[in-house]
């Protein structure tokens, strides 16, 4: 196999990651961390753009790394509009919809493709610049999306990327097939908790971390009933704003014990608090209840179970789950997260063949249902 050097770029809101791969090889890497103070002198996300570039040409530099070296440019794709799973090309369409924001969610993910894009045209010589996976991956099949409410529809939030890269490498390692011939239920278990199904390389389901879904997390409080919400709304007289903090932000762990270490929550439990012990087993059983619930989108024919994150190192955490769920089938680890090594390959799958690269439309990937279309009789619109 020809060999290929990949510059995978990851900006979060308080680093930068890279890395250097040679095909499946790690060169070299760093995670650049930032302190408040210094971002706080940029006003906006697109003004740090210069500030993190320079941090990676200092990054190449001190690793005797030229831009002419590198074959393909990987950043992370934030800002994108939903689109299926997949390896894109960074084009102008990808750099104006990044810069905008085009899909509502302002994050650091959207400096990823214009970083890789920069830096591939100072190298000069016509390597492409890639984004893998982006956030916003939409697979759900059609019946997932609907709900008891009319115009409002699912929608889901995961972690695409290291949850598809889980899946591809379980698929390819271990069931010795592609992962478009698998069923798997993969879960990410870290400050976020993602459970989502794949069906022969789609996710076709999964549970909406961001809009509340899910099992509690250690800053999200997981699925709710509206009632006990609307409740707490009228007791508390929160705002709309405040209740999108406590779901996603300031729920689960944080909420219970102010705290959003799950080694912290184990250490507590592990010396006698019956309150650490009880929202111990509650996690776990909303994830184990979470995976049987995906088991019943793949009507039962699911050839794995994955638990990626860094939660998935704790001993006790995989021998409950498994203890609960290896009837489904069998429960795998792969503790940690994968997203740069998931960057690296995604472009290098591209670069042998193995997969087309893909070009990003800007369309939806779903557009709403034919009932859904606005209809006008006598000049008034038929709801």
């Amino acid at each position: 196999m020809q060999r290929y050097q990949i510059l995978v770029i990851n900006p979060g809101s308080t680093s930068t990651k890279i890395a250097v791969f040679e095909n499946g090889t790690r060169l070299c890497h760093q995670n650049i961390q930032h302190e408040a103070a210094e971002l706080e002198q940029y006003p906006t996300l697109a003004d740090q753009l210069p500030y993190r570039r320079d941090m990676i040409m200092s990054f190449l530099k001190e690793n005797g790394i030229a831009l002419a070296d590198i074959d393909v440019f990987v950043g992370r794709g934030g800002g994108l509009i939903a689109m299926t799973g997949g390896t894109y090309e960074v084009t102008d369409l990808v750099l104006e919809h990044a810069r905008t924001c085009a899909n509502g969610v302002i994050h650091p993910a959207t400096l990823g493709s214009q970083l890789a894009a920069e830096l591939a045209k100072a190298g000069g010589h016509g390597a492409k610049a890639l984004v893998v996976n982006p956030p916003d991956v939409d697979e759900l099949q059609d019946v997932a999306r609907m709900t008891g409410l009319k115009h409002v529809y699912r929608t889901v939030h995961l972690h695409a990327l290291n949850l598809k890269e889980m899946a591809i490498r379980h698929s390819k390692s271990v069931l010795h097939q592609p992962y478009e011939q698998t069923n798997l239920i993969v879960c990410h278990i870290g400050g976020g908790i993602s459970v989502s199904a794949h069906h022969q390389g789609r996710m076709i389901d999964g549970f909406d971390i961001v809009g509340g879904e899910g099992p509690m997390a250690p800053t999200r409080t997981g699925s709710l009933s509206l009632a006990n919400i609307l409740d707490y709304m009228d007791q508390t007289h929160a705002t709309t704003q405040e209740m999108r903090q406590l779901l996603t932000r300031r729920g689960g762990l944080v909420s219970h014990l102010g705290i959003s270490d799950t080694k912290e929550l184990v250490r507590r439990k592990d010396t006698g608090d019956q309150y650490a012990q009880m929202l111990w087993d509650a996690m776990l059983y909303q994830i184990e209840k979470c995976i049987g619930a995906m088991a019943t989108v793949l009507k039962g024919q699911v050839d794995g179970i994955l638990l990626g994150g860094g939660m998935a190192y704790n001993p006790e955490l995989m021998a409950r789950i498994s203890e609960a769920c290896s009837f489904i089938a069998p429960v795998s680890a792969y503790p940690g997260e994968f997203e740069m090594e998931a960057l690296a390959a995604g472009a290098l799958r591209v670069l042998t063949g193995e997969e087309p690269l893909k070009q990003y439309t800007g369309v939806p990937v779903w557009q709403g249902f034919p009932w859904d279309q606005v209809v006008i009789k006598d000049g008034k619109v038929q709801n």
